[in-house]
C-alpha cells in the first residue's frame, strides 16, 4: 500500500504500528515513544537521532490536514513543508516570488489572464504524475468546496459555476488563471503562495471520493501532495510526523523525518530542549528564553512575524456594540506591562491591523492604560457601574497571560471579565460561529501583501449568518459597507505610493472605530540546539522550512 493511502489521524498508535510503517528502532524511541506519555510528563529521554529533528510546539490547533480547509498556524507550517504551490515567496525577502512547481508564467495586456508553464517530469509522493490537470482541479476543488481559506481565491471573481472555465487546463504542462479585474500582478501572484492554492494529487484524492464530496472527508486526516516531505502521522493533540518524499522535484530534504511534539507548557518544553529530547522549542515564555539564553549547547533564533495578537468583540452583544465600550476597552490594556513581561523577547507593541514589514503599514500606537478615560466612555455608555462578559482563551502562553492581565485591568473599571479556557479546536470553531463574546488569539499573513490583513480586518462584504465570505470581521458581527468599498479600492490601485496612503488611511480608520483590541507583533522565537543547522523562521505561518534543516 502506498505511503500516502496510509490513515494519518487514528485513535491509538501502537509501538509495533510505528516499527511496521519504517521508523527504526533508535528513531522510535528517540523521538516518537516520547508522545505515547503524557506531553507534561518530566520524564527524561534519551537524545534524539541524527535522523530525525524533533520540535516541541502547540500544535492542538491543527483541525484539518486538507490545504483547501486548513487555516491554523500550526497546519500552515505543515502545509508549507508538504505541498507545493504554483510559486512561493523567498523567505529571505518576501517581496520576491518564485516558480514553484511553475517554470515560468505570464500577464495578458488586460491585465486579466495568467498563464503558467509548469516544470516537466514532477511527481507526487504517490508516484502519479504532476500535470496542470491536478493545478486547475486543486484550484477548481478549493473554489468549489468553499471553506474558511476559499476566499483568497474567490475574490478573483472565482465562483463555483464558472471556476471550471475560469481556471483551466490548456496541455499537461500550462494553465490559465482569468480574473474578473485587473488586479495588481503581485497580490494575485502572492494569493497563489498560500496553503488553500496547494496542489493535491487529483488521482488520489478521488479515489477516495465519497457523495461527491472531493475527497474532502478524505483529506481531512491523510496527505495527497508533492512537497519535499509528506505527512505520515497525525494523532491530534499529540504528535504530526512528517517523512522526506523521495519524489520531490528539488533538492531532497536534509533529514529523512521531522516529528512534532505537541507540548503547550514552556516549562517542559524547556526542560526536554536542555535534556535534549527535542532539538527545537518554540513556544518559550520570556523567563525561560532568559534560561537557555545561558546554555551553552542551545541557539535562540528570532524573526518579526507577520502575525498579530488582538482580542475582539462581538457586535452581536449589545454591550459590546457600543463605541463607546470599543474605544474604553482600548484603553484598559496596559501595553508597558504586557511588553515588558509577558511578550518580552517575543513580540513588540503594535495596534494596527498591518504588521510592520508589509506596505503600507503604520507603526501608531495611541492607546495605553488609562482607567479614568475608560470609566468616561462607559459612563458615557451608560454603563458607570460596568457590566459582565466573557472571553475565550486558547491555554497557551502567552495568550493565556494575557487575558489575565486584561482580566485584571478591567476590573479596575467595573467591567467583570470571566475567563472560558478551551483548546485551540473549541475556541476557533466557537470563534468561526460568532458564538463568543470576547476572544483572544492570533491572526498571521496568508500571503505577503496588505490585502491579508485589509481583507479580514477592514472587510464585510455581507454580514448575514449565512454569508459566504466569513473574515474576522463578520466572525464579530461588524457591518461596514463604506470600509468594505475602502479596501475594494486599495486593492485595485497600481500606484504604490497610493496604495500606501488607502491602506494608512484604513489602519487609521480602524484604531478609532473598530471591535479589535490590537496589542503585539508576533517576533516568533525558538531555541534551537547547536547541533541543528539551517532552522530559518520564516515571516508567515507557511514558510518555516523544516526539510532544509539538517544535524551534525
Amino acid at each position: 500500500m502506498s505511503m500516502t493511502r496510509t490513515p494519518i489521524h487514528t485513535p491509538m498508535i501502537a509501538v509495533k504500528n510505528l516499527f511496521a510503517r519504517g521508523f527504526t528502532r533508535r528513531g522510535l524511541l528517540g523521538a516518537t515513544a516520547a508522545v505515547l506519555i503524557a506531553s507534561t510528563s518530566p520524564v527524561v529521554l534519551a537524545a534524539t537521532p541524527k535522523d530525525t529533528l524533533v520540535l516541541a510546539w502547540a500544535i492542538d490547533d491543527i483541525i484539518t490536514l486538507d490545504p483547501a480547509e486548513s487555516f491554523e498556524i500550526s497546519a500552515g507550517e505543515i502545509m508549507g513543508n508538504t505541498y507545493d504551490r504554483l510559486v512561493r515567496f523567498d523567505v529571505a525577502d518576501p517581496s520576491k516570488l518564485y516558480g514553484d512547481v511553475a517554470e515560468s508564467w505570464t500577464v495578458s495586456e488586460d491585465g486579466k489572464t495568467y498563464t503558467f508553464k509548469l516544470k516537466p517530469g514532477l511527481r507526487f509522493a504517490s508516484g502519479n504524475p504532476l500535470t496542470a490537470d491536478d493545478v486547475a482541479f486543486s484550484l477548481q476543488r478549493a473554489v468549489k468546496l468553499d471553506l474558511s481559506p476559499a476566499f483568497i481565491l474567490t475574490q478573483f471573481g472565482l465562483t463555483k459555476d464558472n471556476v471550471a472555465e475560469k481556471v483551466k487546463k490548456i496541455d499537461d504542462l500550462t494553465v490559465v488563471i482569468e480574473t474578473d479585474k485587473a488586479y495588481a500582478p503581485t497580490f494575485v501572484l502572492n494569493c497563489l503562495t498560500a496553503n488553500v492554492a496547494a496542489i493535491v494529487d487529483k488521482k488520489l484524492v478521488l479515489e477516495h471520493e465519497k457523495d461527491g464530496d472531493l475527497g474532502y472527508a478524505w483529506l481531512k486526516t491523510n496527505y495527497a501532495g508533492s512537497g519535499p516531505m509528506k505527512i505520515r502521522d497525525w494523532r491530534a493533540n499529540e504528535i504530526l510526523a512528517l517523512e522526506r518524499n523521495d519524489n520531490y522535484y528539488g533538492e531532497k530534504a536534509k533529514l529523512p523525518r521531522v516529528i512534532y511534539r505537541h507540548v503547550k507548557e514552556s516549562a517542559t518544553q524547556r526542560l526536554l530542549l536542555e535534556k535534549g529530547d527535542v532539538d527545537i522549542a518554540r513556544n518559550l515564555s520570556p523567563e525561560d528564553l532568559a534560561a537557555v539564553e545561558k546554555n551553552a549547547d542551545i541557539a535562540i533564533t528570532n524573526r518579526p512575524k507577520g502575525t498579530i495578537y488582538y482580542f475582539s468583540l462581538n457586535q452581536k452583544n449589545p454591550t459590546l456594540a457600543k463605541p463607546e465600550v470599543r474605544e474604553a476597552m482600548k484603553w484598559l490594556v496596559d501595553y508597558d506591562a504586557i511588553g515588558a513581561t509577558l511578550i518580552k523577547g517575543i513580540g513588540t507593541i503594535h495596534q494596527t491591523f498591518l504588521p510592520m514589514g508589509l506596505l503600507g503599514a503604520i507603526d501608531e500606537k495611541p492607546y495605553k492604560l488609562d482607567i479614568a478615560k475608560a470609566k468616561e466612555l462607559l459612563e458615557k455608555a451608560g454603563l458607570k457601574d460596568g457590566f459582565s462578559v466573557t472571553m475565550d482563551v486558547r491555554q497557551t502562553q502567552p495568550v493565556a497571560g494575557i487575558a489575565e492581565a486584561v482580566q485584571r485591568t478591567f476590573a479596575q473599571a467595573g467591567i467583570k471579565l470571566e475567563i472560558i479556557p478551551g483548546d485551540g479546536k473549541q475556541t476557533l470553531t466557537k470563534y468561526r460561529a460568532r458564538n463568543h463574546d470576547i476572544y483572544i488569539g492570533q491572526w498571521g499573513a496568508d500571503y505577503w501583501d496588505p490585502h491579508t490583513n485589509a481583507d479580514t480586518f477592514a472587510r464585510n462584504p455581507d454580514n448575514s449568518d449565512n454569508a459566504a465570505s466569513k473574515p474576522l470581521a463578520w466572525r464579530n458581527a461588524w457591518d461596514i459597507p463604506e470600509l468594505t468599498k475602502k479596501a475594494d479600492a486599495a486593492v485595485l490601485e497600481r500606484d504604490p505610493a497610493k496604495r500606501v496612503a488607502m491602506y494608512t488611511e484604513l489602519q487609521r480608520d480602524l484604531l478609532k472605530t473598530s471591535p479589535f483590541v490590537i496589542i503585539y507583533q508576533m517576533v516568533e522565537t525558538a531555541g534551537v540546539r547547536k547541533n541543528v543547522e539551517g532552522f530559518v523562521l520564516g515571516s508567515t505561518s507557511d514558510s518555516t522550512y523544516v526539510f532544509r534543516v539538517s544535524k551534525n
